[in-house]
């Protein structure tokens, strides 16, 4: 590392020289010509009209005496450039290549060139045996991609790959993800209608053929899809059948309990629409987005996975109890603990963990 910066630093001394060479042999614009032709040409002019004959006596002395004091003043204005010797130009070159030999010194005594950097692979790992929770959506996502890597043929990764994803602000990867898990489970409604749901948001909230064409598919396979029903009222309303987008959404509100969340937001939307006619803005508003929701959970599946194979890690399972108790998945929290509790019946210390990650409280669901 040492020596490419030290190479770095003598080509750079190189290049600076090169160029200050070159400059200094470039000769200055002497602009007297250029200043003064004009004036002689006016000059020349006055004598070829006298010559001629257009000029009286009188005229041709004011046109002679007036060209001839613009030639002179632009005679005075004219500069010349004298170019010095070759001290400022060894000067300028000496600092350059200072700052080039002090930079490396700087980088040395404050630096680590000796320090390898860390490999993808192993920040992958280290994301792998972390707390899900304390992780970026980015990093939850390549931890996710060896999860699919690992099962090819489970689209459940794949659905969790794209939340984290969308998740990340890269929804053109969200959709590669959710295109694949179709392919791998074509007779799953919710993934077709998460890939439509991917097309809407990748539209800027405009419900096009692409979205139209993944929430029909997801409702031939659930006609009771939520989703995409709500998006195919919302298109129907933008298309300019507004009667026709509230009837879809009304009967979808008559549906739904009536203490869950997105009933209410359903019905307000529904209001506005009829208060003004058509859509109120461009982006959905009736539910949170799902792209988000569950990218935790896609990470502790695959903790989970990892832990079907190598299951004696006892740090793994506590954070996998805790992650289902986070998530809310009480069922799968009391399986795990029952597991772990077996596994490790020797060990107190790795019980009493268990217990306490099994109580951690539930997150509250954004709905």
């Amino acid at each position: 590392m040492i020596a490419f910066w030290i190479a770095a630093t003598g080509l750079s001394a190189v290049t600076a020289g090169l160029v200050l060479r070159g400059a200094a042999r470039a000769r200055p614009v002497d602009d007297a010509q250029a200043r003064l032709e004009p004036h002689r040409r006016r000059l020349a002019e006055v004598e070829r009209l006298s010559m001629d004959g257009l000029l009286a006596e009188g005229e041709l002395k004011a046109a002679r005496a007036e060209a001839a004091r613009g030639l002179l003043a632009a005679a005075d204005q004219t500069q010349v450039w004298e170019r010095d010797g070759a001290g400022p130009r060894k000067a300028v070159v000496a600092a350059v290549g200072a700052a080039c030999v002090a930079a490396v010194g700087l980088y040395v005594a404050i630096g680590r060139p000796e320090f390898a950097d860390q490999p993808f692979a192993k920040r992958v790992a280290a994301w792998k045996a972390a707390d899900p929770a304390t992780l970026a959506p980015e990093q939850i996502a390549a931890v996710l991609e060896g999860v699919v890597a690992e099962r090819p043929k489970d689209p459940e990764p794949l659905v969790f790959l794209a939340k984290a994803r969308a998740a990340a602000g890269d929804l053109t990867g969200a959709e590669a993800a959710l295109r694949k898990a179709v392919h791998v489970a074509p007779k799953r409604a919710d993934i077709w209608s998460l890939l439509g749901e991917t097309f809407v948001m990748e539209a800027k909230g405009q419900v096009g053929t692409d979205a139209k064409l993944a929430f029909g598919e997801a409702l031939k396979v659930d006609p009771a899809d939520l989703r995409a029903r709500y998006y195919l009222g919302r298109g129907k309303i933008a298309d300019g059948d507004v009667q026709g987008g509230l009837t879809d959404w009304r009967a979808l509100v008559a549906g739904l309990p009536a203490a869950d969340p997105g009933r209410a937001a359903l019905a307000q939307e529904i209001a506005q629409v009829e208060a003004k006619g058509g859509l109120p803005s461009a982006e959905p508003a009736a539910q949170a987005n799902p792209q988000v929701q569950g990218m935790i959970a896609g990470m502790v599946e695959g903790l989970a996975a990892r832990l079907a194979q190598s299951p004696d890690d006892p740090d793994g399972w506590v954070r996998l109890v805790r992650a289902y108790a986070v998530l809310g998945e009480t069922a799968k929290r009391d399986a795990a603990l029952a597991s772990a509790s077996a596994r490790f019946k020797d060990q107190p210390k790795v019980l009493s963990a268990l217990r306490q990650a099994a109580d951690t409280p539930a997150q509250a669901k954004t709905q």
